[in-house]
């Protein structure tokens, strides 16, 4: 039975309302990342060292958090990194290991993370735990050493686990790093340096020339530190990451250091009224251009103006300190800690070409972003996140969501920006060759690099990665593309081949259902059309059914409540308040 179409108007109208009254007073949306267990157990452990070592009382964050841990323990005695996330082991382990100054009230909480560690890794002695950690992220350091550090300083496991970082490096010129091949992935540089340190410290290293040369640039990567760190205190806005560079030099004495310091003033300010912390501030520059793009011409026209001049405030206009990134990108968020990346440059520029009205300021600043990314690019022709050239670890690499995600930008301001035609439409083709490659098998579709789904054994979220890739692949230009219309039928089928029997979509075959996934996979089938008959019948009917469910879950009222389908560096899992009500308005919009 095909859907009334007044349900799906009126249903519509409803998601429409609520996404526009979560502006904020100036205008545009900050949202709100969920607390995160992960990151409330690294505030604590950044905190009891520094209060170790300077005899500062931050009691009342650290009971708060560990209090917010334990009511939100998961029944199986771990934690997940969200309050709706299944318990993991890098989280769990964390969790764990904060407790190991708490008092006995904590005891029953404690036993029971210990229980779940020794099931799921085969103990929680360090012969057991710390090899379990390392396999979890293979040879990407980036959170296995942190992790293994920060058990390490509350003695868990010993120094000997802890792998070794060669911060020294960072005193070379930036530049460099991608011909380094670091074991960390770019945007962990204050980790590399900190962490390093650390380690360093506690357990020197047995080589005589390496230990000399650590030695040395110990002041000089302290002051690249220092640089780098924003004026607020949060490195990338992240409470883990400036957790584990707090912990860390508190622990070699310098919790009296400028970068310490500021990152206890970070802590304290980001931490929740109700003991927890996000795993970062905000996302309000990303998901202020989602929710324009979503609304589309929906967007009250007065609230055009305040939202563009907005996003053009948000734009860098010069080098930043950090990535060495060129100006014209932007990030995830407006504050200090943010770094201009690959899907937010995207992003705010598809929304200022949805806003209208194109004035010198806004056409210069699309020119701006254009030449960004096409800057970015990568050989094989894919784009990375940050920095171009850096394909050593999996977080560092071309990616399908991202790529797919540019080609967009770039086809929605190429007619205004003849300029750059020639580019665009070079970086177009090669664009397409690097998604052509980077199909998955069987049918999978395509694996996107920033979201995936904690059900899946491969945490693999197949539906997010095909639908973003789909979205890229309808637009009439990039048809005509070579493989450009083989490859819209082959997306359509992937996410044909991932609906559920109600309907529904998870973020692979058979996977629980989520208002985020369902939405993103009908937002792209509602651009693709079919000339054979009973592929276009087929295609309708899967349409229709995923509308039916979509608009059941707005009427009752469950279409608001976020699933837990975002990675936040390394794998962190998070969830964000407005994303299934932003991805409910894009796919309404585009079905009717």
């Amino acid at each position: 039975m095909s859907l009334d179409p007044a349900r799906l108007e009126a249903a519509l109208q409803t998601a429409r309302a609520a996404l526009l009254a979560e502006r904020n007073a100036e205008g545009h949306w900050t949202g709100e990342l969920s607390s995160s267990a992960l990151a409330t157990a690294t505030a604590v452990v950044a905190l009891q060292q520094v209060q170790t070592q300077t005899g500062d009382d931050h009691s009342h964050y650290i009971k708060g958090g560990l209090d917010w841990l334990v009511d939100h323990a998961n029944t199986d005695g771990g934690w997940g990194d969200t309050t709706k996330s299944i318990s993991n082991i890098s989280t769990t382990t964390l969790c764990w290991a904060a407790f190991h100054k708490a008092p006995e009230e904590y005891s029953a909480t404690v036993a029971a993370a210990d229980a779940w560690l020794t099931k799921a890794a085969g103990g929680t002695s360090p012969e057991m735990l710390a090899p379990a950690i390392i396999q979890r992220y293979g040879k990407d350091r980036t959170f296995s050493v942190p992790i293994l550090t920060h058990c390490a300083l509350a003695g868990k496991v010993d120094w000997c686990d802890v792998l070794p970082l060669p911060f020294e490096l960072a005193a070379l010129p930036q530049r460099w790093f991608a011909a380094l091949r670091l074991p960390v992935v770019s945007y962990a540089l204050p980790a590399l340096i900190a962490i390093g340190q650390c380690r360093h410290h506690h357990r020197p290293t047995w080589n005589p020339i390496t230990r000399v040369l650590r030695n040395l640039t110990r002041k000089k990567t302290l002051r690249i530190l220092e640089k780098i760190q924003p004026p607020n205190g949060g490195f990338l806005e992240a409470t883990p990451l400036t957790s584990f560079v707090t912990m860390s030099l508190a622990s070699i004495g310098l919790a009296d250091h400028p970068v310490t310091q500021k990152g206890v003033a970070f802590l304290k300010a980001s931490a929740r009224p109700d003991g927890s912390w996000p795993i970062d501030t905000n996302l309000a520059t990303w998901v202020t251009t989602l929710s324009v793009n979503a609304l589309g011409e929906a967007l009250p026209t007065d609230a055009a103006a305040p939202i563009r001049d907005w996003l053009l405030a948000q734009q860098y206009r010069e080098e930043h300190p950090y990535t060495l990134a060129a100006p014209g990108g932007w990030a995830w968020t407006p504050l200090p800690g943010g770094v201009p990346d690959a899907d937010d440059t995207p992003g705010a520029l598809i929304a200022l070409r949805n806003l209208g009205d194109v004035t010198d300021a806004t056409r210069e600043a699309a020119r701006q972003g254009c030449t960004w990314l096409l800057n970015l690019q990568n050989r094989d022709g894919g784009i990375p996140t940050f920095c171009r050239g850096w394909t050593n670890l999996p977080f560092d690499r071309s990616s399908s969501d991202l790529t797919a995600h540019t080609l967009r930008a770039w086809l929605a301001w190429r007619d205004e920006l003849p300029e750059l035609q020639p580019n665009i439409d070079d970086a177009l083709q090669r664009a397409a060759r690097f998604l052509a490659q980077n199909e998955g098998t069987c049918m999978d579709g395509w694996a996107p690099l920033w979201f995936g789904s904690q059900h899946a054994p491969d945490e693999i979220n197949w539906t997010y990665g095909t639908a973003k890739v789909l979205l890229a692949l309808n637009e009439p230009v990039q048809q005509a593309l070579p493989g450009g219309t083989l490859r819209v039928t082959r997306g359509k089928n992937a996410l044909l081949a991932l609906q559920r029997a109600d309907g529904a979509w998870g973020g692979f075959k058979g996977g629980e259902p989520s208002i985020e996934e369902t939405s993103l996979a009908l937002e792209a089938l509602a651009g693709v059309s079919e000339n054979d008959i009973d592929a276009q019948a087929a295609l309708e009917k899967a349409r229709d059914r995923g509308a039916q469910w979509l608009v059941e879950q707005v009427e009752s009222g469950a279409w608001m409540q976020p699933s837990p389908i975002g990675f936040y560096f390394a794998k962190l899992w998070y969830f964000e308040k407005l994303y299934p009500m932003i991805a409910t308005v894009a796919a309404l919009t585009r079905l009717r």
